[in-house]
């Protein structure tokens, strides 16, 4: 897929693009420079580590949004094919 930046430097990223990062209206992005390439990803969410129950736990700093049951199996199964 193919994009052009405009005159003042924006870049449109494609609906289909957008959808499959999980990149909504207001969602944080890290762009940095490395090796050649421009990368832009969701910027990592900002946590305290607690342990609860014995176990480490990630709480975020900043509200989010709910995962439906659909995204949470769709992680799932994208992790699992990535380990095999």
């Amino acid at each position: 897929m193919s994009v052009a930046i405009d005159a003042s430097g924006r870049l449109v990223i494609p609906k289909s693009v957008r959808e499959a990062a999980g990149i909504r209206p207001g969602t944080p992005l890290a762009i940095r420079f490395r090796d050649g390439r421009i990368e832009i990803e969701p910027a990592p969410l900002d946590v305290t580590v607690r342990v609860v129950g014995g176990v480490a736990v990630a709480i975020p700093n900043q509200p989010v949004s709910t995962l439906s049951a659909e995204q949470v199996e769709r992680v799932r199964v994208a992790l699992q094919d990535d380990r095999g």
